[in-house]
This record gives structure tokens, sequence and C-alpha cells, in this order.
């Protein structure tokens, strides 16, 4: 018990130092490696993932579209209607 009480001091006395230690070195370096991201590469995947995506479910809605007409239809000729 006696350690845990040490090893907690310690990250609280330290936490302040060490977290304004790594913001600092987040804002200096923040736009460098903002600006290494390749941002019109994942505009163009997430664009065709999205294309894919929407295909996919226009598909999905037209098969379950044309199998719900012909429960219908059957449905009907069942009825007499």
């Amino acid at each position: 018990m006696l350690g845990m009480s040490r090893g907690a001091g310690w990250a609280g006395k330290h936490a302040l130092r060490l977290g304004t230690r790594g913001a600092r070195w987040a804002a200096d370096r923040g736009e460098d490696l903002w600006d290494r991201v390749p941002r019109d590469e994942i505009r163009e995947h997430v664009s065709d993932y999205m294309g894919r995506a929407r295909e996919a479910i226009d598909d999905a809605v037209e098969s379950e579209l044309k199998m719900l007409r012909r429960a219908i239809r059957r449905q009907r000729k069942r009825l007499g209607l």
C-alpha cells in the first residue's frame, strides 16, 4: 500500500510538468505533423468507400423491394384479388 501511495504522489507532482511538456511539443510540431497528413488521399479513399457503400445499399434496397412486390403478388393471387 505504501508503494502505491508513493507512486501516486510522484505521478501527481509530475503530471503537470510532463503534461505541459507534451502540450508544448504538440503545439510546436503539430503544424508540421498536420502538413504531412495526406488529406487528398484520405478524401479520395473515403469518397470511394462512400460510393461503394451507397451502391451496395441501393442494390440491397432494390432486391428487397423486388422480393416484397413478388410476395404481395403471391398474396393477392392467393386471396383472389
